[in-house]
């Protein structure tokens, strides 16, 4: 499964070195947790789910309002997907490359994706947007805000595979320092609640080669992007462009 090429060749069972990873929590602000490891034991189910959805509507580079191409390959699946072109980012229930609705959410998306967030302390989430990013080797996200939904109070879910990342988590303004988060296969960020509107992106991905998906991250991002859905949080703290 690639960026650019797609195949069942490359589905295969867990590396030992993904099977090796510790699960835990790691703390990164009042309402924001890294959950470690924590997709591993769904991957098998997950992959070829994934497959099917990258059938119906590829990765392709999108054009930024700027009339920059992305170097991250994008897609989508739920009822609204992301979309950037020279009139702005949106969310549209339309592919704009097929004119057809985007792919549904596979239900174990669904099911992981609201796993993680209650394992993070919000209950309720209810995605109806999968953003789906692939970075090779060079690719990167520039610090940005997920400002696109409609309801803030839901959090976002973000699921890394395949190659290791840097994720950047900075503060509620762009020049404030950004934490540097090392992301491995199976790691799943949640940040929502006061932590919502933080800044964060990817550093450049370097070059590796992962076990099972080769020479690549797929990021797969969980959001609440439509009419706002109510849901609580589980605990209470004092106290642009959706992908990461």
């Amino acid at each position: 499964m690639h960026c650019d090429d797609l195949g069942p060749a490359s589905l295969g069972l867990f590396s030992e070195e993904d099977l090796q990873q510790p699960a835990h929590i790691q703390v990164l602000g009042p309402q924001s947790r890294v959950l470690r490891g924590f997709a591993l034991p769904w991957v098998e189910h997950l992959l070829p789910q994934l497959e099917r959805v990258l059938e119906q509507a590829p990765f392709r580079h999108m054009v930024t309002p700027g009339g920059f191409s992305m170097s991250v390959g994008l897609s989508s699946c739920g009822q609204l997907g992301w979309t950037t072109d020279p009139s702005g980012y949106r969310y549209s229930p339309v592919d704009p490359q097929s004119s057809r609705p985007w792919p549904a959410m596979p239900e174990v998306f669904r099911q992981l994706a609201q796993a993680a967030a209650d394992a993070a302390g919000f209950t309720g989430f209810s995605p109806d947007s999968c953003l789906i990013n692939c970075y090779r080797p060079g690719a990167k996200m520039s610090l940005h805000q997920d400002k696109n939904e409609r309801d803030y109070r839901a959090p976002i879910v973000s699921l890394s595979l395949g190659l290791p990342a840097i994720f950047l988590f900075g503060g509620q303004q762009r020049s404030d320092k950004s934490q540097r988060v090392p992301l491995l296969h199976g790691d799943v960020v949640v940040w929502g609640g006061v932590d919502r509107l933080r800044f964060h992106g990817v550093m450049p991905i370097k070059e590796g080669t992962h076990a099972l998906l080769g020479q690549q991250r797929i990021n797969l991002t969980f959001r609440q992007a439509g009419a706002g859905q109510e849901f609580e949080r589980k605990t209470r703290s004092a106290g642009q462009r959706p992908n990461d």
